[in-house]
């Protein structure tokens, strides 16, 4: 059934960046949500900026579906660009070439940074026809003009709630707008939805003449063609706010004569180091130059930890906290399972443990999906696995596995925990640098001859050499030695 009053299955509050404050969630259709959420422009690799928002919507989509939410995620891809036209032009190859190659290049990083892929993404260049329709449409409703020569721009004047999103006043827009000598725009604040096309720009036929669209409008189409002209939930960078989805709104609502969308969540900005990230700083680092130095699943934790609105500071520092943060839980795990236990009867006192981490990490997530708050739940359980497995009886000890396996699944709705503890805690040294994994067996193997040689001193001579390289020893019963990166 569809109303306005639908009831949410939980009670789920959003901050919404139109009204600037949260809100309880009510659906347009009950247990339904449609998100679309701005991708990326694809005539380079994604930085970091771009996997912050790559994953914060991941953990989103994966809560809501655990709460019951059927969930349509949408996020497009922008296939036709200023920037992917003077890039492919540099490197003297097709557009479509330098595309696919550079949607490849994404969804591989998305995969390492275990993103689900979303149900669909859009290409902007499959959705020319309805762009044409749309910039039609706003002609005929006095909400845009076509100029000689073959441009088409939004009448900004003529949507008077324009500003609403981003705060921001008409007057001021115009006043602070840069106008060119030899525009047409009737006012310096209109944006353009249609470009006359330029010798060797790829372009298609339009009633205006042969061009291309303007960068607003390919999300008004895409968006409203897949969720329909009124959906729920709209996502992006804090970048986008203005003026990217204030002029989608214009747009959209100038056709159709709906509301838009009803909430508007945005992922704050990254900065390296308490500076903004940019090429011109010299500190723009892409997704790929992290993964040499730090786990795919660090990078994730390290976003995951601060709260999506939150501004995010990046830096080598961070991602080493973050490392040992995700060291500590595995640390656990690996503890867990070297006890040997299948089946466990969970008993009533644990149960009661389960249950009031579920109610707390689900109230973290449905308050506006506080993920710091979800994991301060995962690291009291943790420290709760590690009492248990602390305890005299085996039986007591025991009951560290169904914690565990509760905490796995939590851990995992943020899309963490997923890997083998031995192999995270003995995964590569960062960048490079340190003993490889077969230098470490080597050492081990020689400080075990040493000790049955009874030359002790040596023994612990390359025990102590490894904990300066930062490899931990842990002997076991029986004389086994296992061994971990250090935090």
């Amino acid at each position: 059934m569809t109303t306005a009053t639908a009831q949410p299955l939980t009670s789920l509050v959003l901050h919404n960046s139109e009204t600037r404050r949260k809100e309880v969630f009510v659906p347009r259709v009950s247990g339904e949500v449609g998100l679309y959420v701005c991708g990326m422009t694809v005539y380079d690799y994604c930085h970091i900026g771009h996997a912050r928002v790559m994953v914060s919507f991941d953990y989103m989509v994966r809560f809501l579906r655990t709460q019951g939410w059927r969930v349509k995620y949408v996020r497009n891809i922008t296939d036709i660009d200023d920037k992917i036209i003077a890039r492919a032009n540099e490197n003297n190859e097709s557009i479509q070439s330098l595309t696919t190659r550079f949607i490849d290049a994404m969804n591989e990083d998305a995969d390492r940074l275990g993103c689900a892929r979303p149900d669909q993404s859009p290409l902007a260049t499959e959705y020319i026809d309805e762009m044409q329709g749309m910039i039609s449409t706003l002609i005929k409703k006095d909400h845009a003009y076509a100029v000689d020569g073959g441009d088409v721009y939004y009448a900004v004047n003529s949507f008077p709630r324009y500003g609403r999103l981003s705060g921001r006043v008409q007057e001021d827009l115009q006043a602070g707008a840069r106008v060119d000598v030899d525009s047409d725009k009737k006012n310096p604040a209109d944006f353009v939805l249609w470009k006359a096309a330029k010798p060797h720009e790829p372009s298609w036929q339009s009633p205006w003449g042969i061009g291309r669209p303007g960068w607003h409008i390919e999300c008004s189409a895409m968006s409203t063609c897949n969720l329909g002209n009124h959906f729920d939930i709209h996502g992006g960078g804090g970048d986008l706010l203005f003026p990217h989805h204030e002029n989608e709104i214009a747009q959209s609502e100038g056709a159709t004569g709906e509301t838009y969308v009803n909430t508007w969540l945005h992922v704050g900005f990254v900065n390296v180091d308490g500076e903004k990230m940019s090429k011109s700083l010299g500190n723009f680092f892409t997704i790929r130059d992290v993964m040499q130095q730090f786990a795919p699943e660090v990078i994730r934790y390290f976003i995951v930890g601060s709260h999506y609105r939150s501004p995010l500071n990046f830096s080598d520092s961070a991602l080493k906290d973050a490392k040992q943060a995700l060291s500590r839980f595995y640390q656990t795990l690996k503890s867990v399972e070297e006890l040997h236990v299948s089946k466990v009867k969970l008993h009533e006192t644990y149960d009661k443990v389960i249950s009031n981490t579920l109610k707390r990490f689900n109230a973290a997530m449905n308050d506006d999906f506080n993920t710091p708050e979800a994991l301060a739940v995962l690291f009291e359980l943790t420290r709760e696995i590690n009492r248990v497995l602390r305890l005299e009886i085996i039986e007591e000890r025991a009951q560290a596995l169904p914690l565990t396996k509760h905490l796995r699944d939590l851990a995992g709705i943020l899309g963490l925990l997923n890997s083998n503890p031995i192999e995270f805690l003995q995964g590569e040294a960062d960048a490079g640098q340190g003993l490889t994994s077969e230098q470490i067996e080597q050492q081990i193997e020689a400080r075990q001859a040493a000790k049955a040689a009874r030359d002790f001193a040596k023994a612990d001579q390359i025990r102590k050499e490894l904990l300066d390289a930062g490899v931990v020893l842990e002997d076991g019963k029986g004389g086994t030695t296992t061994w971990r990166r250090g935090e």
